[in-house]
């Protein structure tokens, strides 16, 4: 079964086209390697650099024939998404809606889509449910859900089927670091490099961490169950960002104290995602916890650190 990845050089992408050749599916990547890595991708995987939003990408549907779409190409930073929402727009709007009519026109069984805990916005310190109320905070956010709005549309208009996994906060190896990645990533390569880091606030807002190699797994999985549902993929428990940063300089023996930063436009306070109907619908639970995740993500920063 051939599988069109579309960003699958980047962090979460190259990650579930490994798992997918592992599963024995035939992956075909489209990235335009503005923040993927053409070093993620298997040598023995076709390889095509397209931008979602070029209409040359029918021509890629036409010849490889997909039988499923895991879409995760997007413009993913919340800051990015204040300065420029028309950029931001353009690729996770447009980008989503051109793939969605090639999607329909070439035949394609199923449309995955990673969406966003950032469509709830802002929500008291609890479990966050599919069925809570959507209340984006930031342009990036408003993008996922307008997305998730267009999936559900060419099913109800033209019966394509659909998966859409509103994701916590990813993390693991290959995030980027470079300010536009996630805090884990960031944190973690500035305490090796013996940098303090910056914490927003007051570094009591909660995070829902969710490993890398389970979100992987939640887009392979998607490919035969959780038809036309919305799954949330996180692993319903809080980490506090002066929790994680403590954490941290334990594993690494730091003890650099953090920089303090005003709080970024578009931040939520709390994020935790309840995952019931990933584990009923989707046969799916988290199987890394932090600690666990955070050593693997910490040997391959120390790994990076040393080729580099």
């Amino acid at each position: 079964m051939k599988v069109l990845v579309t960003g699958g050089a980047g962090f979460i992408g190259s990650h579930v086209v490994d798992l997918l050749i592992q599963s024995g599916y035939e992956p075909i990547v489209v990235d335009n390697l503005r923040s993927g890595n053409k070093a993620f991708v298997p040598p023995n995987v076709r390889f095509i650099r397209m931008d979602i939003s070029s209409p040359k990408i029918e021509a890629v549907f036409e010849r490889e024939r997909p039988d499923v779409v895991i879409h995760l190409a997007a413009q993913v930073d919340v800051a990015s998404s204040i300065k420029n929402p028309v950029e931001d727009a353009n690729q996770n709007i447009l980008g989503t809606i051109r793939l969605l009519a090639c999607s329909y026109k070439f035949n394609v069984k199923k449309f995955i889509f990673s969406s966003s805990c950032a469509v709830y916005g802002e929500k008291d310190d609890c479990s966050i449910k599919e069925t809570f109320p959507v209340h984006p905070l930031s342009f990036y956010g408003i993008s996922k859900y307008t997305s998730e709005q267009y999936i559900q549309a060419f099913h109800r208009l033209f019966q394509l089927p659909y998966t859409i996994l509103r994701y916590a906060n990813v993390y693991g190896p290959r995030q980027s670091s470079n300010g536009e990645g996630g805090v884990i990533s960031i944190f973690l390569k500035k305490v090796l490099n013996g940098e303090a880091p910056y914490i927003s606030g007051d570094g009591e807002q909660t995070r829902d961490f969710v490993y890398v190699k389970d979100v992987a797994r939640a887009n392979v999985l998607s490919i035969e169950t959780g038809t036309n549902g919305i799954f949330n993929i996180g692993t319903n428990s809080k980490t506090s960002i002066n929790q994680l940063y403590q954490i941290i300089t334990s594993l690494t023996n730091s003890n650099l104290l953090p920089n303090p930063m005003p709080v970024r436009e578009g931040d939520i306070r709390y994020s935790r995602l309840d995952n019931t109907e990933a584990v009923n619908l989707l046969s799916w639970k988290p199987n890394f916890d932090l600690q666990t995740g955070l050593n693997e993500t910490l040997n391959y920063y120390k790994r990076i650190l040393k080729e580099e």
